[in-house]
């Protein structure tokens, strides 16, 4: 099969398109003929090695929306022929699912969303994990207040959604010409970049991570949640300051794909690429204001 890998770290121009052996799955796994992956800034930075990795191959991407195509040993639930999405995790690992298979823990893939179509489907797994966990992390009661920076972002787009949902009050901040964009997300208020809320807000959740500068707009006592491990600014006044960390969870996928299905969350794809461009997709991920997940099909 086609895979897309990086033998060396830097620019786009790392990426590699190359042959490889079709992975067979082990014990509680499942291999999904790959129809649809998202590109992340998590492959980005794979490919620069700011995760390490050096003298290794590296394969590139986390989401995945497919078909089962064959189910390991202990593995229940599934069937070959089955529309699923996944989260295939893991920053240093020889083969992601930009590629032709990719094999997932069962535990990791949910049942796709019926009316949703592959790139659609494929750009929830990530996104959509990280953005319920953040929200999660937040502990704020309904009626609370909450900044979500980077709220035009793929990630902060469904964070806005989910928080709206979850019954706090969001105000976003994003560029200037997104105001229309959040506001259709449920934010309750808009921030233009650069600018600040009208008043201390309750919690922050750091899509752009921004770190002390969103923490200096949370009220004393409030919270702070980042979306990068280890990144994260010092707590100071009382402030909570929690890090989100994405897991592969098929059981909150599950719930997430019920909401897609609901119309409860929009999922926005901004290009679709094939493997055989990965290169160009790197390119057009680095291009500022990207609206939606970039997506590469084999």
């Amino acid at each position: 099969m086609q895979a897309v890998v990086v033998n060396g770290f830097g620019g786009p121009e790392r990426v590699e398109l190359v042959r490889v052996p079709v992975p067979r799955p082990e014990a509680g796994q499942v291999r999904i003929r790959v129809v649809a992956a998202g590109l992340n800034p998590v492959d980005a930075g794979v490919r620069a090695g700011i995760f390490g990795g050096a003298g290794q191959r590296l394969g590139l991407g986390w989401d995945v929306a497919g078909e089962i195509d064959e189910t390991g040993p202990g593995v229940t639930g599934w069937n070959r022929g089955d529309r699923v999405v996944g989260l295939h995790h893991g920053t240093v690992k020889p083969l992601g699912t930009h590629a032709g298979y990719a094999v997932l823990d069962a535990t990791a893939v949910a049942a796709a969303p019926a009316h949703a179509d592959d790139p659609a489907a494929a750009a929830l797994p990530l996104a959509g994990l990280t953005a319920a966990r953040a929200v999660a992390q937040l502990g704020l009661a309904p009626g609370a207040s909450v900044l979500v920076t980077g709220a035009a972002g793929v990630v902060g787009g469904l964070a806005v959604q989910l928080a709206a949902r979850a019954g706090l009050v969001v105000t976003a901040l994003a560029g200037p010409g997104d105001e229309e964009l959040v506001r259709s997300l449920g934010a309750a208020a808009f921030v233009p970049r650069g600018g600040a809320p009208a008043g201390p807000v309750d919690g922050v959740l750091d899509a752009a991570v921004l770190g002390g500068a969103a923490l200096a707009r949370v009220r004393d006592g409030g919270v702070y949640v980042g979306l990068i491990p280890h990144h994260a600014p010092a707590a100071e006044r009382g402030i909570r300051v929690e890090e989100q960390e994405v897991a592969a969870d098929g059981e909150l996928l599950a719930r997430l794909v019920s909401l897609v299905e609901e119309g409860a969350l929009t999922l926005r794809v901004a290009d679709v690429f094939p493997l055989a461009e990965a290169a160009k997709a790197h390119e057009r991920l680095a291009t500022p204001g990207v609206r939606g997940r970039i997506i590469l099909t084999p």
